[in-house]
């Protein structure tokens, strides 16, 4: 290849992405076999999800709303509707649509779980666009540092403007 080492590593990550893509794709085909052998039980719930309180049976749970569906649909037609179901479905326990939609505008496809883990360590979309250097959030987590990381970096700098 040629003498520079980004370009080498650039194709060992793509590599690596779509090794592990195909690895998904049969580990989700498989879980999908056995998850659609499993009789379904009437009147299961989340435990501790009930109608009315007290003795009352459980509540049916939805499986997503549909306006979190309908607005990855049209972000993502080509998305089999399994998949857009359990990330609507990620989103809608942990965020809202507008969150979600946030999220998107900022680079980030709510399909990516990793979205949740940015989310979780304390970035905001907003951040996302920050620049730590030459290079904007985004960039640094794409290019594999840790959220929690960029997290502390952003801290530092806005202590550094207050001061």
């Amino acid at each position: 290849m040629l003498d520079d080492s980004g370009v080498d590593d650039l194709v060992r990550r793509w590599t690596e992405d779509h090794s592990k893509a195909a690895e998904s794709d049969e580990i989700n085909r498989i879980a999908s076999e056995w998850l659609a052998d499993v009789p379904v039980q009437p009147g299961t719930g989340i435990p501790g999800q009930r109608a009315r309180g007290g003795n009352s049976p459980w509540a049916a749970v939805e499986s997503v709303d549909p306006e979190f569906f309908t607005a990855m649909r049209e972000r993502l037609p080509e998305v089999p509707s399994d998949l857009l179901s359990a990330a609507a479905g990620w989103w809608q326990m942990v965020g809202g649509l507008a969150e979600a939609k946030e999220w998107w505008d900022a680079g980030i496809s709510p399909l990516d779980q990793r979205a949740l883990d940015y989310r979780a360590a304390g970035l905001a979309p907003s951040d996302l666009s920050r620049r730590l250097g030459p290079l904007t959030v985004l960039q640094h987590l794409r290019k594999g540092s840790a959220p929690a990381w960029c997290v502390a970096r952003l801290q530092r700098q806005a202590e550094r403007r207050s001061a």
